[in-house]
């Protein structure tokens, strides 16, 4: 059962609804996270803010998407898997392998392999990651801008994981349970 309530969007009002209206219009829905994030319009659109600077970000949405199911993961967040499983199957087009296979920080190009090993590391380190886990993600290829952007994706979806695990959220995409719980 739900602990934070979904809003309406057609009872919306205010900034909320004016943000679900744009929502609406991109995606076809209002997703349930989103609906539930508009009972604060700072939280909704703090969300969307950042959630779309980085997809026009220097990683690229193949890999925001496999560093969303590696974090999601490790924090046991079923909505986000369900949503990031359909998102990276069904709209970025990456095969079922691949999805299931970044759960684990696991990937077949050692790049992208790095890069969601180390989100991994922050998460388990709680950020206080060493000059060493900075370095070997910086010898796969990547600049200190993108380890930047690693970061921010991380901390993006620790907030969405947060949040969707202390609302309860009702899932609204085929359903992908987490390992760890």
């Amino acid at each position: 059962m739900t602990r934070l309530q979904a809003l309406d969007p057609k009872e919306a009002t205010g900034r909320s609804k004016e943000l679900f209206e744009g929502i609406q219009g991109k995606l076809g829905m209002v997703p349930n996270m989103m609906r539930t994030m508009g009972n604060s319009s700072a939280v909704l659109e703090g969300y969307l803010n950042l959630s779309d600077i980085l997809g026009k970000g220097s990683l690229g949405g193949k890999l925001g998407e496999l560093l969303a199911l590696t974090v999601a993961e490790s924090n046991s967040c079923n909505y986000c898997l369900s949503a990031h499983s359909f998102i990276g199957e069904k709209l970025v087009g990456i095969d079922t392998n691949t999805l299931q296979s970044a759960r684990e920080a696991i990937n077949a190009d050692p790049k992208v392999a790095a890069a969601l090993q180390f989100a991994q590391t922050l998460i388990a380190k709680n950020g206080r990651v060493s000059s060493e886990d900075v370095e070997t993600v910086k010898a796969a290829g990547y600049t200190d801008g993108a380890v930047g952007e690693i970061v921010a994706h991380v901390a993006l979806n620790v907030f969405t994981n947060y949040f969707n695990n202390t609302a309860n959220t009702d899932i609204d995409f085929p359903v992908v349970e987490a390992a760890t719980v």
